[in-house]
């Protein structure tokens, strides 16, 4: 059974970034980190390909401003074109 998973989408913009949309940890494992786990692993990898994150998940959100060393806060300029493509694609 999977545990949990972030919906994101890729950014259409220049430079691209990815935009962690909802992060989902199914009921059964809540309160066990996993959520933290997975926020963790998508801003690493992030860093690694050299791509940054919008973070519009409220979750997601708050994990970046508690870890500003490993969630390097994005570009204004990123976060308006993400609520943008977000909100002209309300199925993400």
């Amino acid at each position: 059974m999977l545990a949990g998973h972030i919906a994101y989408f890729t950014l259409d913009f220049d430079p691209a970034a990815l935009v962690a949309v909802h992060t989902i940890v199914e009921p059964a494992y809540e309160g066990r980190g996993i959520g933290s786990a997975l926020v963790r692993e998508f801003f690493a990898t992030a860093a690694r390909e050299g791509v940054p994150v919008v973070p519009l998940c409220p979750f997601a959100v708050g994990w970046a401003q508690r870890h500003r060393e490993e969630a390097p806060a994005p570009y204004a300029a990123l976060v308006v074109e993400a609520e943008r493509q977000a909100k002209d694609h309300p199925g993400l």
